[in-house]
Order: structure tokens, then sequence, then C-alpha cells
């Protein structure tokens, strides 16, 4: 091959080259973005969301997969077949219990807590009262249903308003007193705009964020992009952040390592959140997290 053939069939292989980059699917480029994971990561990691001083494990053991109407993928399993699960990732090292009146779940989180030591367990819920009145009477009876004299964080549920923290003031001050008083630990919010994520990260009164994050979009607020920057500014504001989403709703389920890959790799989330609906699937869980890392 003479050395002009030879140039131009480095610079068609260069061209070439560009171009597959280019045109990889967008979790691959988002995957290749992030820096190589320095550290092995477990799901049963002890981790510190934000400066709540709250510590649980990495992984939360979700409950509410499309969950909406008091209903659930997991809540669909029955109270002893939920409960046999969040057992079995107790017994795993998993701390953290993802709860919320909509999803149905607190009977099912309740019998688990049956047979554990409360005090090394964080229980997760959230409210969809928008008034004073509710949000009280919400605290009582969720304490009641969970069988617990305190709630570890309570969540306003699927907040998308871009003024809630301002509409909803008499709301956040239930949940201020309650913190006060010992019946809650920590407060926050979960967001479902990106209008909504962002007067959270500005907002000193939310201790804990719940938010949508994966490589690929998926039921997210805005692109994934756009939402990893809003979670740094979280994240230098001190606030917890757990992530939800993870697997897309279902939309990763053939993706798993990729898409825990990337909740690991971005250094933004203190814990994230993933409901299974079986032992199996948990158990499978709990090694891919330990693998990809």
């Amino acid at each position: 091959m003479s050395l002009m053939h030879r140039r131009e069939f480095l610079s068609r292989s260069a061209r070439a080259a560009s171009g597959a980059v280019f045109s990889l699917h967008p979790l691959a480029r988002r995957l290749l973005a992030l820096p190589p994971i320095a550290s092995k990561f477990r799901a049963n990691d002890t981790v510190t969301l934000g400066r709540t001083g709250i510590q649980t494990s990495r992984l939360a053991m979700g409950t509410g997969t499309v969950g909406s109407e008091h209903h659930s993928h997991q809540t669909a399993l029955g109270v002893q077949g939920l409960a046999a699960v969040l057992l079995n990732g107790y017994d795993q090292g998993l701390r953290f219990f993802d709860a919320a009146d909509s999803y149905g779940s607190h009977p099912h989180v309740a019998e688990a807590l049956k047979h554990v030591d409360r005090s090394k367990v964080t229980v997760l819920t959230k409210t969809f009262s928008r008034d004073a009145d509710g949000v009280k009477a919400d605290l009582d009876r969720f304490r009641r249903e969970l069988g617990t004299d305190y709630l570890d964080i309570v969540l306003m549920h699927c907040v998308t308003e871009p003024d809630w923290s301002t509409r909803y003031r008499p709301v956040m001050d239930v949940l201020s007193e309650a913190k006060q008083k010992g019946i809650i630990r920590a407060h926050g919010c979960s967001c479902h705009t990106i209008e909504a994520l962002r007067v959270a990260a500005k907002s000193p009164w939310v201790e804990v964020d719940l938010a949508r994050i994966n490589p690929i979009g998926a039921y997210m607020d805005a692109d994934p992009d756009t939402v990893v920057s809003v979670l740094r500014e979280m994240r230098a504001a001190g606030k917890g952040i757990v992530g939800m989403k993870i697997l897309g709703q279902g939309s990763l389920r053939n993706k798993q390592d990729e898409a825990f890959k990337y909740a690991l790799g971005l250094d933004v989330l203190d814990a994230f959140t993933v409901g299974a609906e079986s032992v199996a699937e948990q158990n499978d869980v709990v090694r891919r997290i330990a693998a990809v890392a």
C-alpha cells in the first residue's frame, strides 16, 4: 500500500471510528462518560443520608413498583409474601424499608418490623396530603399502621408544582414540628417534575429527596444530564438523595448491570431503592450491585 493510500485508509478509519462513537446508544455514551468506579460497592454498605445523621443501607427495599391507589406489584404478594422479601433483605444487611400510603404497603412493612430490631431499620414513608390537618392525621395513622412509635423519614409524595414550597408551607410546618417532637427524624419530598426538583434543591427545608434517575431517562423529570446537574446541587447543599426508577420501571430489566453501574458511578446518590417481586429477584439485585462495581 502506497503512502498516499495508507493515509487515505487511516483517514477513513478515523472518520468511521468517530462516527461509531457518536452513534452509540445513549446508555453506552453515558456509561463511557463516567469515571471508572474506584471502590467496591455492596447493597448492604452503611451510608449516611446527607446531613440528617440517618445511617442505613445503600439499597432500599422498594414496595411500590407501579404503586397507586393502595396497590403495587409488591403488595400483590400479600402481607406475608412481601414481609418475607423484606426479611430476606434484612438477613443480608439491608436496613432501608421504602413504603408509602399510596402503595398500601404499611401492613406489609409492619409485619416485617415485628421480626427485626426496629432501631436498626430506616422506615421511609410518604404522604399525599396537601393540608395541615391531613398530614397530622396521616402521621398518627401511619404510625398505627406500621406499628411504630416514630417514623424515620416522611416525604411529601409526588410533588409537581413549581411553587410547592410556598403553596404547601402549612404541610411543611407540620412535618417540621413533628421532627421537633421526635415523631419523625427527617422530612423532604419525592419530585415528579424538573421544576419541583429544582425548588427542592434550593429549599433549606428539604432534608431528603427521592429522585428519579436512570441512564435512559425512562419515567424521569427530564433528561439524565439535566437531572444529574440538579442532584449535584442538592448534594452540595448536604441533602440526602435517594434514587428511584433506577431500572426505569422495568425499561432496563434486561440492562440491570448497566443501570446499577450508572447509579453507582454518578457519585450523587446516597442510596437508591429497587422493588423486588420475589426473594430470588432480590438476591439477584444484591449480587449484581456487588458485581458491577
